[in-house]
């Protein structure tokens, strides 16, 4: 009976573990930190080769230095560190009103024909109080009318991005943390763009992005950017994203398909 007891509290121990390292290899996929954690891999190597081959020298180095270590990269990548503890919290999905996400794409369909920039926050578990503060305040119903005032070109709230919270246009004119990746973005992508790309990178917000130059459409989520969505399918798109938790998948299929649709054109 102790044996038993004892042979399925190691199956445990495993099954934890190796959930753990799959989650922390999850998250880190595709950002900084997956270099950063290659690097302490090699240090990790290095340290074991060194013991056993008797270099104390190194060994000491590599002792003395790893404390030191430890707290300068907690410093470096407090941004990471910060979103992968807010994840932890995240519980479900955020529901948005069906009617808001309607106002929000027929809006920014409005505003691509007219190529006028837009830069469209919804908040959803994250709290945005801190990037909702740079704004000015405004409270209003989400409509298409509102929201196409606040980026006419003549606005003074035009340049800054609009957040939504609990239905409702809580301010305008918000400042946004431009993103930290420089892997993996265009470099035809504007300002609107990495912003984007920020603000969801440190949040589960989802934002929407009407480009200037060309009044394509795109939408950004977990840090992703799904670029030149099809007005048609905006809609469906956006409620895809506040109705199911694969929103990562769903955002890496439209690259895809988008990514397909512009080989096929080259060619």
């Amino acid at each position: 009976m102790f044996a038993l007891i004892h042979f399925w509290k190691i199956g445990l121990e495993v099954v934890i573990l190796w959930f753990a390292i799959y989650m922390m290899l999850l998250f880190v996929k595709g950002t900084r930190s997956e270099e950063l954690l290659k690097g302490l891999v090699i240090v990790g190597l290095i340290f074991i080769a060194t013991k056993h081959l008797g270099l104390d020298a190194i060994n000491w180095t590599i002792t003395r230095l790893f404390p030191i270590s430890i707290i300068a990269l907690v410093i470096v990548f407090q941004p990471e560190l910060r979103r992968g503890l807010a994840q932890l919290g995240q519980f479900g999905v955020h529901q948005e009103d069906a009617s808001i996400i309607d106002e929000v794409a027929r809006s920014a369909q409005d505003m691509s024909k007219k190529k006028t920039g837009a830069l469209i926050v919804i908040e959803r578990e994250s709290g945005l109080k801190s990037y909702i503060e740079t704004g000015t305040a405004i409270d209003g119903k989400v409509t298409g009318y509102l929201i196409n005032t606040i980026f006419m070109p003549l606005s003074p709230l035009h340049d800054g991005a609009v957040i939504i919270r609990g239905g409702r246009i809580v301010a305008a004119g918000c400042v946004l943390p431009l993103s930290q990746e420089e892997k993996g973005v265009p470099k035809y992508l504007g300002m609107r763009h990495r912003a984007a790309i920020g603000i969801t990178e440190e949040t589960d917000a989802v934002c929407l992005v009407v480009s200037e130059e060309s009044g394509s459409i795109s939408i950004a989520s977990n840090g992703k950017l799904a670029h030149n969505i099809d007005s048609q399918i905006l809609t469906k798109t956006l409620k895809s994203l506040f109705y199911k938790s694969s929103h990562k998948e769903i955002l890496s299929k439209i690259s895809s398909r988008i990514g397909a649709k512009n080989h096929q054109d080259r060619g």
